[in-house]
């Protein structure tokens, strides 16, 4: 008797067990649906699958396409989502959605991407305008991308990730990225002799390097500070730029998509166009210049781009870089603008004489309103250097 009891006991659990899993089972077209409807509140892409297989916490979009709002749709295959899980809210959370790799080929040319993923995705169960209430992904990679012209590999890198964090209290977000080891190679460009010699000259027939930006959201005031983003490439030089503007809240966003989209769905295009420039210079009104920085370090380019110029006029390096320096003073006097004029050619000839670094700044003593700077470019353009706070220096 103790034997059949223990069974039924066994049994009944396990169909109790087997109900409850089928009870809280994904649903995958659910999951679909609120995918699409996060990325449609503002007129954006639909997101269409053949078909939908669930297998534990993993969901399988077959043959997926996407067709962007006034485009044709693109096909590309089969979506793996996995470690799906629905929240009590009804949104979901996926740890990794991975696609298919691509390979096409078209007039000689072939691109190629592998391994490309989105990690940490949030699907909200109604879209809206905060932050928690939008489609929102951690981080983004992908693998080696090539690009083949006539069986010689043009350019490729060999890796790329981009993250973004949100804050604890929902305040914004933090974000980086990276293009790691780009290559690319020139020695095939160029129609006519010129481009070509300069290439030569210039050493650019293979370049390789990396890029990389780094910058953080500040939701309420809208502050966006991209602190920076960094072209480095080997024999060549570092370029890094940067800056820090104010009103890009996410109610301007939407405002700005609703412009897009109403733009979009305007069947006179020409009439769509002038709305919707009037719209943006609308907007605009809202941001404020807060700074802006570009710096380049060099790394021997300078030297062979004054060699390469002088050789043209049958000069020394040397000689061009002493004639750029006199002529300088004289091509600055045109803008009147005396004070960044002196700043200017004293950075010029520093950098000249021993290339290392030029700094261009701009740090105005409270932010600017950006109709503030397009006013001053129509009427007074010579006014924008000491209302942005521009300053210039080399060799810091």
């Amino acid at each position: 008797m103790t034997f059949y009891r223990t069974t039924r006991l066994m049994l009944s659990s396990a169909a109790i067990f087997s109900f409850a899993g089928s009870a809280f089972a994904l649903d995958g077209q659910d999951l679909l649906k609120k995918i699409n409807a996060a990325y449609g509140q503002h007129g954006g892409m639909v997101v269409a699958a053949d078909g939908v297989d669930i297998d534990g916490t993993t969901v399988t979009l077959k043959n997926v396409s996407f067709k962007p709002a006034g485009g044709e749709a693109v096909s590309i295959g089969e979506v793996t989502l996995s470690g799906v899980e629905e929240q009590d809210d009804g949104s979901y959370y996926i740890e990794e959605a991975a696609f298919p790799d691509i390979n096409s080929s078209k007039d000689g040319v072939t691109i190629s991407a592998s391994d490309l993923t989105l990690g940490g995705i949030s699907v909200p169960a109604q879209p809206g305008d905060s932050i928690d209430a939008m489609l929102f992904a951690e981080s983004a990679h992908t693998g080696a991308i090539k690009v083949t012209k006539d069986g010689t590999e043009a350019f490729s890198v060999l890796e790329s990730d981009m993250n973004a964090t949100l804050r604890e209290d929902a305040s914004g977000f933090d974000f980086d990225g990276a293009f790691k080891s780009l290559k690319a190679d020139l020695s095939q460009a160029g129609d006519d002799a010129e481009s070509k010699e300069a290439i030569e000259k210039l050493a650019l027939q293979h370049i390789q390097g990396d890029i990389s930006m780094k910058g953080a959201w500040d939701l309420e005031p809208g502050t966006v500070d991209l602190s920076e983003i960094s072209f480095d490439f080997t024999n060549i030089g570092k370029l890094n730029f940067g800056f820090k503007i104010s009103g890009y809240t996410l109610a301007f966003v939407k405002s700005m998509q609703d412009a897009i989209t109403q733009s979009e769905a305007n069947p006179n295009k020409e009439e769509a166009q002038q709305t919707f420039g009037f719209a943006m210079l609308g907007l605009a009104q809202q941001l404020t210049f807060d700074s802006a920085q570009i710096r380049f370090e060099d790394a021997s380019i300078t030297k062979r781009a004054l060699d390469y110029a002088g050789s043209k006029q049958n000069v020394s390096g040397q000689q061009m870089a002493d004639s750029l320096k006199a002529m300088t003073p004289i091509m600055l006097a045109q803008l009147n603008i005396p004070e960044l004029q002196n700043a200017i050619s004293a950075a010029v000839s520093t950098f000249l004489d021993n290339p290392k670094s030029l700094t261009v700044k701009a740090t105005p003593d409270k932010p600017v309103a950006f109709p503030m700077i397009v006013g001053a470019a129509m009427g007074a353009p010579n006014t924008i250097p000491q209302m942005l706070g521009v300053k210039v220096s080399a060799n810091d």
